[in-house]
């Protein structure tokens, strides 16, 4: 089962099949904004809308901190832009 889950301490957000880490989504904490520096999910679970959830993640947990997101990463940066 795919579950999503935020690492405040780790600057991330994880995607893991059970116990298995399939994808992460990290940031670098600034004074008051969160750049997204890499998005990515094994090969093989491509295509199904995770990296979006991981994105979709960090975005939730930035308001609840009170921080902007900034993105580095093109992928990230995509849908800051939608």
């Amino acid at each position: 089962m795919l579950e999503i889950k935020f690492e405040k301490e780790k600057n991330r957000a994880i995607a893991l099949d059970g116990k298995q880490m399939i994808g992460e989504c990290n940031f670098i904490r600034l004074e008051d904004k969160w750049n997204i520096v890499h998005t990515g999910v094994e090969q093989e679970y491509q295509g199904q809308g995770i990296a979006r959830k991981l994105v979709d993640c960090v975005l939730e947990n930035a308001k609840i901190y009170h921080k902007t997101v900034i993105a580095d990463c093109s992928y990230a940066k995509r849908i800051l832009q939608k």
